[in-house]
């Protein structure tokens, strides 16, 4: 078994996957509409042997939709969350949390925000290694 991908639902799909490939970096893999259904699938991620996200846009969708309390967010390990960070402001993005230390934790960890108000954890890379066991609930 692997992990394919991640679903969540946006309200202007142009918007989403101009943020997910432009100031994520990610790209798109594939992209389909469903007019049965009305709705569009679009697939995004580094690369197609990874897992993927994929942004579904339901057509009459009149208002963006609330997150509600369950959702956490998306988590992507970069090799210098410093420099990821300084782009993506560059690029637009929003940091609600710049990259330091988790409490508790040598992990190093920021937040991004997408178009959509979805969170997405960057963690420096190596310093992941010990994030699952000495992590704490947020």
């Amino acid at each position: 078994m692997r992990f394919d991908h991640t679903m969540i639902r946006v309200f202007d799909l142009d918007r989403s996957l101009r943020f997910y490939t432009d100031v994520m970096g990610m790209h798109l893999i594939r992209k389909k509409d469903y007019p049965h259904g009305k709705f569009t699938l679009a697939f995004v991620g580094y690369s197609e042997e990874q897992a993927q996200l994929e942004l579904t846009h339901n057509w009459e969708q009149q208002e963006p939709y609330n997150l509600g309390s369950g959702y956490g967010h998306i988590a992507i390990i970069v090799e210098d969350i410093h420099a990821i960070c300084a782009q993506i402001k560059e690029k637009g993005g929003k940091i609600p949390r710049p990259p330091g230390p988790m409490k508790g934790s040598t992990s190093l960890l920021a937040f991004v925000e997408d178009p959509d108000g979805y969170k997405i954890e960057l963690i420096q890379k190596g310093a992941a290694a010990g994030y699952a066991t000495d992590a704490q609930p947020t």
